[in-house]
């Protein structure tokens, strides 16, 4: 028979017991100096391609650098050059555009003096005709043209007086514009017929009379024509009507 305290050592409640192989002390010492040796080499050998590839990189870097100061410099020159070029350019177009203004402003100018000349022309023809000598006012010329700006219009008309012309006319004068505008034919005058009296307006010649003026419409409405009406003093009718036709 087993003894209890053999039995109790050998049992499952017997301690664990580990085997492991002996190992002698130098051979931990070199192993640890092995591992150690690696370990420097291989932090040494990532230094050194560290230190190579870093230098590859910045040779790559300086020269990028150097080729963008190149074009650089060259963008700066032509850039030099265009604005040298559009300072010509633009001298040239100012010198076009202030002739243009010239020429434009002598054919206005030699319009208008034609138009004056014409119309002198006619002033005297109505004068020296047999007709001249019945009294009365006429309405030598009338002229109607639209302005850059939209809506307003230039009017020139010259009047006449014929007979004996004892006696300077006095009176007014009113323009009846007919307009086109949004598929309607509508009407307006030029002064209101209440504001016949309103200074700009009145008439006081003793031969004839040149009038100057402006009126204005709306932007979107087409003129079609335009009625001169002359009125003397103390009379509710016109003395002599005439029309001019725009479109």
């Amino acid at each position: 028979m087993i003894p209890k305290a053999l039995k109790h050592r050998l049992g499952i409640r017997a301690r664990r017991v580990a085997v492991r192989p002996h190992v002698p002390g130098y051979m931990r010492w070199l192993g640890l100096a092995v591992t150690g040796t690696a370990a420097v080499v291989l932090l040494w050998l990532a230094y050194h391609y560290g230190q190579i590839f870093a230098g590859f990189e910045q040779h790559g870097v300086e020269r990028a650098l150097k080729k963008l100061a190149t074009d650089n410099v060259q963008l700066e020159k032509a850039n030099a050059r265009l604005k040298s070029e559009l300072a010509v350019i633009e001298r040239q177009l100012q010198i076009e555009r202030a002739t243009y203004t010239d020429l434009v402003k002598q054919v206005k100018a030699l319009s208008n003096e034609n138009a004056r000349l014409k119309e002198d022309v006619a002033l005297m023809q109505t004068i020296s005709a047999p007709g001249a000598k019945i009294e009365g006012v006429r309405v030598s010329s009338v002229r109607v043209e639209p302005n850059p700006v939209a809506g307003e219009y230039n009017y020139r008309i010259v009047l006449l007086q014929t007979g004996s012309r004892a006696k300077p006319f006095q009176g007014s004068y009113q323009l009846v514009v007919n307009l086109l505008q949004d598929g309607k034919r509508m009407g307006m005058t030029v002064p209101a017929t209440g504001d016949r009296s309103a200074n700009g307006y009145q008439l006081d010649f003793r031969v004839h009379q040149r009038i100057d003026g402006t009126f204005k419409v709306s932007p979107d409405a087409v003129v079609r024509s335009v009625q001169v009406r002359v009125f003397e003093d103390g009379q509710a009718q016109p003395k002599v009507m005439q029309t001019v036709t725009l479109s």
